[in-house]
């Protein structure tokens, strides 16, 4: 009786958590006859005629570059400066080193929205606005990455950083040959979270451009929004589009995820 009640627990979060992106697949690919308000996962008339209608319409397959071009340095930028930091933080002693980690903490607590303004003016005093570049900048290192690996490096034994000390090696060596092949799970998990935090950022993207033809895919897809009110097949393939490379990119490293996830955890 308790093994059903599990399964029949597991079942209805799988249904809540599948449910709506199933509605919405389905509703993508519904024939322009068949009601999109009613829950029906397997349509009448099925076709994918929706998802060539709305690069017809808006350059959705610009946005996606954007987004992708995006994401791409994110992830790039992220591994390299968020591992530099971590085993500065992690391995190097130096003066502050511990003030320097409660700052990094503490920067996670802050909302976006508080700091939002003040991004902006910089963004413009470098003449950064209605430029990809300026979508970068802000998240091109997070304070939670950085803390990920700095968790990861601490768990790497003090007794092998010593004997690389004893033969002669340099922190620059130490970091590339030693601490970083230790981390790959965690490098893993940071370059997941960097893609899909900058693929499915809008506010920022929404402040900082201005040229439709600079805008990522989540603004294209409000914008996408407005366009097809009336019409919601069109609406959902828009959305699918832009969820599909998330799904992928989780299943192919999901095996590397879980993995790097107890290997970054942030001990107390």
């Amino acid at each position: 009786m308790k093994l059903a009640l599990r399964y029949l627990g597991l079942l209805s979060v799988l249904a809540i958590s599948i449910g709506p992106f199933l509605w919405q697949f389905m509703t993508s690919i519904k024939g322009p006859g068949e009601d999109v308000f009613v829950p029906d996962f397997i349509p009448d008339d099925p076709t994918f005629s929706n998802y060539a209608a709305v690069a017809d319409v808006v350059p959705v397959w610009t946005f996606a570059l954007n987004s992708l071009g995006v994401a791409s340095v994110n992830v790039v930028t992220n591994c390299l400066g968020a591992a530099m930091a971590g085993y500065a933080l992690a391995r190097l002693k130096f003066r502050g080193r511990r003030l320097a980690a409660v700052i990094f903490a503490s920067s996670i607590l802050v909302p976006f929205e508080a700091i939002l303004i003040s991004l902006f003016l910089v963004m413009r005093g470098l003449g950064l606005t209605n430029t990809l570049t300026g979508v970068v900048l802000p998240g091109s290192i997070a304070a939670l990455n950085v803390l990920l690996l700095r968790n990861a490096f601490l768990a790497l034994p003090a007794e092998v950083e010593e004997a690389a000390i004893i033969d002669g090696a340099n922190a620059w060596q130490r970091f590339t040959r030693l601490a970083l092949p230790s981390v790959k799970g965690t490098l893993v998990v940071v370059a997941l979270f960097s893609f899909m935090f900058s693929w499915d950022d809008f506010l920022w993207p929404l402040v900082v451009l201005s040229d439709q033809e600079k805008y990522t895919l989540t603004i294209g897809l409000a914008y996408l929004q407005g366009t097809f009110v009336q019409n919601q097949r069109l609406v959902a393939a828009g959305t699918i589009i832009a969820v599909l490379p998330l799904i992928l990119l989780f299943l192919l490293l999901q095996k590397h995820f879980f993995r790097g996830v107890g290997e970054g955890a942030i001990k107390g």
